[in-house]
């Protein structure tokens, strides 16, 4: 796999799949959002209120599943020097910070209806906001130097150290008591929701995941000709 960690492979097959991404974007959240709202059954329990669920539950995983995404890109930096994982990893930290923040934002509307309250600090919160300031501290990190390479390794090294608090995150709620509820589809009893809430859930993960890969592609393409242009300027 280390030959295609160049920048010529990697804007090449970006540009062959791009189309496809944007279609598969465009479908998956236009099903998503007509699943979400019309098609799926309000909770017996929370009504209408559920139907946050769907913005709110893709935005969690996304959130847990990009930084592990530049945990891995860091790692690969640090063992094989290779200038296009720093790249993607730092491409990729704004998209995750903003699933962060969507996260939390709904999470707290969500959780007003449900619980009484817009925020409280149990596990489940608290390590989802401790992911945010990792994801900020990751981005400032790597700006706050000139040299590229410097800056990536600093930033690499924050990366994996913040990764501890992904598991935390998501073993919060099973290893303490918390308000938030426990995992209903990643557990070891199997899937606890109805197939009908299910799929638009799935639908929306799947747009989410399309949209990220959509934006990454452009953020790198973006970082890669920036770089080029910075070497360029600095021959003459």
């Amino acid at each position: 796999m280390h030959k295609y960690f160049n920048p010529k492979k990697f804007i090449k097959i970006a540009d062959t799949i791009f189309p496809a991404i944007v279609i598969a974007t465009i479908g998956l959240f236009a099903a998503g959002f007509y699943f979400a709202l019309f098609a799926s059954p309000a909770d017996y329990q929370q009504g209408e209120a559920v139907r946050i669920m769907y913005i709110h539950v893709p935005a969690a995983w996304m959130a847990l599943g990009i930084y592990t995404f530049i945990a891995f890109a860091s790692a690969a930096s640090l063992i094989w020097k290779n200038p296009l994982s720093d790249i993607i990893a730092i491409s990729a930290a704004p998209i995750g910070t903003a699933f962060t923040l969507i996260c939390l934002i709904t999470g707290s509307i969500w959780g007003k209806p449900i619980w009484g309250t817009w925020w409280v600090w149990d596990a489940r919160l608290t390590s989802v906001l401790i992911l945010f300031f990792f994801y900020l501290g990751y981005m400032s990190l790597y700006n706050a130097y000139d040299d590229r390479e410097r800056a990536g390794k600093l930033a690499a090294i924050l990366a994996l150290v913040g990764f501890v608090n992904v598991p935390i995150v998501k073993f919060s709620v099973d290893w303490w008591n918390t308000l938030h509820q426990p995992a209903s589809i990643i557990r070891s009893g199997g899937v606890a929701i109805d197939p009908s809430m299910l799929l638009p859930l799935m639908l929306m993960f799947g747009a989410y995941a399309s949209f990220f890969l959509l934006l990454l592609i452009l953020r790198v393409k973006t970082e890669i000709n920036l770089r080029k242009i910075e070497r360029k300027r600095a021959k003459f």
